[in-house]
C-alpha cells in the first residue's frame, strides 16, 4: 500500500509557521482562559514588547545628546575652592627677585613707605629650608566663560543631533508598525491553528466511524479483513496529525505571548475577527508606493539620518577656522580667612588649531563618506518599499483568488466523501476509495483555513508595507 496521502498533504498545513493563539486544549479545569480582541493584543504589545522599550530608550539617549550638544552654546561657570597647609621655603631663580620692593603704609593713609633694595643672594645669606609646615593659604574663585563664535561647529553639531533625534522617533514608529504586524499575523495564525485543530478533530471522528462500519461489516463477512487494516491506518494518522495539530497550538500560543511581550501564561481566546480591506489594495500599486513613500517610517529614519549627517559635514568643516570666546573670573585668596585679597578679571578668548597634521582633513573626508553612504542607503530603500507594496498587493490579490477556489473545492469534497460513505455502506466502494474521498475532503478543508489565514496575514503585510499602524 503506498503512503497514506494525509500525512504529505496535511502536515505543511499544519505547520503554518510562526506566530498562533488557539482555544485551549488542555484538559486541566486549572487553566486559565481569558477572552483576547485583535485590538487588545495590539495594545498589549504596544505597552510590553521589549524591542519598544529598546526603541524608547534609544530616543530618550539621542534626547541626551541633543542637550550635552546645546551645552556648548550656553554659559558655562566654574566655582572653585582650594585650602592648604604649605610651607614657605624661598627658591630662588635669576629674575624672579626685584631690585627694589616697596613696603610699609598705602599712599594717602598718612602711613609711611620705605623700599628695599635688594641684590641677589647667594648660598650663604639664603634662609635655611624648614620641612614643617607653618602657613595656610585660601583661594576661592568662580570663572564664566560664553562662546561667541565658531565658524558653525558647535551650532552644527547640535542641529546635527537634533537631526538623530528625529531619526530615533521614526526607529520607535518603525518597531511600533513591525510589532503591530507580528502581532496581527500571529492572531490570524491562531484561528488558522485553532481551525485545522478542528479539521484534524473531524478527521479523526469520520475515520473512527468508518472502523466501527468496517468492523460489522467485516464480522458480518460483507468486507474482507484488508478493509478493516485500511481503515484502522487511516484512523492511526489522522490521530498523528490531530496531535501535532494540538501541540502546534501549545506552541503558538507561546510565540503569541512572545509578539506581545507577556510570560506564557493561561490560555487565550481568540474572536473571529476579520483584518479589514485596505483603501486602494484592488488597484495599481503606483499610488500605494507613493503612499508608502511618505508613510514609511524607515525613509523618514535614512532621512533624518542624512540631514544629520550633512550638517556634522558643516560643523567638522568649521574646524579650519578659529573660535571666539568671552571668560571672566573673581577671585579671593590670601594667608587668612579674614584677610583675603579679591581679584578680577575679563577678556576675549581666541583659539585656533593652525597645524594639526591633517586631521580636521581626514574629519571632513570621512563624514563625507558617511554622507555618501547615507544617501545610497535611502535610493536603495526607496526600490525596496516599492517592492514591498508590489508584493503585499499581488499577496492580497491572491488570497482573495485562492479563498473563492477552496470554498468550492470544500464543497466538491464533501459530496465526494459523501457519496464515497453512501457506496461503502451498500457494499458498492471500496476502503481505499472511502479513504481517499477523506483524505480529500480533510485537504479542501485545511486548503480553505490556509486560504483565510493568507488574505489576513497578506493584508497585514500590505498595511506594514505601507507604514500604517
Amino acid at each position: 500500500m503506498p503512503p497514506p496521502p494525509l500525512v504529505a498533504l496535511l502536515l505543511p498545513l499544519l505547520m503554518i509557521g510562526g506566530f498562533a493563539i488557539a482555544a485551549p486544549t488542555s484538559d486541566d479545569p486549572s487553566a486559565s482562559v481569558r477572552s483576547l480582541t485583535l485590538g487588545q493584543a495590539e495594545t498589549t504589545a504596544l505597552a510590553n514588547q521589549p524591542t519598544l522599550t529598546q526603541a524608547h530608550g534609544l530616543l530618550e539617549a539621542a534626547e541626551g545628546r541633543v542637550e550635552e550638544s546645546r551645552a556648548g552654546y550656553l554659559p558655562q561657570v566654574t566655582l572653585n575652592g582650594t585650602y592648604e597647609r604649605t610651607t614657605g621655603n624661598f627658591a630662588p631663580r635669576p629674575g624672579a627677585l626685584p631690585a627694589c620692593v616697596s613696603t610699609g603704609g598705602t599712599a594717602g593713609t598718612g602711613g609711611t613707605t620705605a623700599t628695599t633694595c635688594t641684590t641677589t643672594m647667594s648660598s650663604t645669606t639664603q634662609p635655611p629650608v624648614s620641612w614643617d609646615p607653618k602657613y595656610n593659604y585660601f583661594l576661592f574663585g568662580a570663572t564664566a566663560t560664553q562662546l561667541i563664535y565658531d565658524f558653525g561647529q558647535t551650532s552644527g553639531r547640535w542641529r546635527s543631533a537634533g537631526a538623530n533625534r528625529d531619526a530615533a522617533a521614526d526607529n520607535t514608529r518603525t518597531a511600533e508598525v513591525q510589532t503591530l504586524f507580528n502581532v496581527r499575523r500571529a492572531y490570524f495564525q491562531v484561528r488558522a491553528q485553532h481551525d485545522l485543530v478542528a479539521v484534524a478533530e473531524e478527521s479523526v471522528r469520520n475515520q473512527e466511524k468508518h472502523v466501527q462500519q468496517t468492523q460489522a461489516f467485516v464480522k458480518a463477512g460483507i468486507q474482507p479483513d484488508i478493509n478493516l487494516a485500511t481503515v484502522l491506518t487511516a484512523l492511526a494518522n489522522a490521530k498523528v496529525q490531530l496531535v501535532m495539530a494540538q501541540n502546534n497550538f501549545e506552541v503558538s500560543e507561546a510565540q503569541l505571548a512572545q509578539a506581545m511581550g507577556v510570560p506564557v501564561e493561561g490560555r487565550f481566546a481568540i474572536t473571529d475577527e476579520e483584518m479589514p480591506p485596505i483603501p486602494g489594495e484592488d488597484g495599481p500599486s503606483g499610488p500605494l508606493a507613493e503612499r508608502a513613500l511618505h508613510a514609511r517610517p524607515e525613509v523618514a529614519n535614512l532621512a533624518d539620518q542624512r540631514r544629520a549627517q550633512e550638517l556634522t559635514v558643516g560643523a567638522v568643516r568649521g574646524a579650519y577656522g578659529p573660535s571666539l570666546g568671552a571668560i571672566a573670573n573673581v577671585s579671593d585668596n590670601g594667608t587668612a580667612i579674614d584677610g583675603l585679597v579679591p581679584n578680577w578679571y575679563a577678556g576675549l578668548t581666541l583659539s585656533w588649531n593652525i597645524l594639526q597634521g591633517g586631521l580636521t582633513r581626514g574629519q571632513l573626508r570621512e563624514a563625507r563618506g558617511t554622507l555618501q553612504n547615507l544617501a545610497g542607503q535611502e535610493d536603495a530603500l526607496r526600490l525596496q518599499v516599492e517592492v514591498d507594496v508590489e508584493q503585499g498587493r499581488l499577496a492580497v490579490q491572491a488570497a482573495k483568488a485562492t479563498i473563492g477556489a477552496a470554498a468550492e473545492a470544500v464543497v466538491n469534497a464533501r459530496d465526494q466523501l459523501t457519496l464515497a460513505e453512501g457506496r461503502y455502506a451498500h457494499g458498492l466502494g471500496s476502503a481505499v476509495e472511502l479513504s481517499d474521498a477523506q483524505v480529500a475532503y480533510t485537504t479542501a478543508e485545511a486548503q480553505r483555513v490556509q486560504a483565510q489565514f493568507n488574505l489576513a496575514a497578506a493584508r497585514a503585510q500590505l498595511q506594514g508595507a505601507l507604514g500604517s499602524r
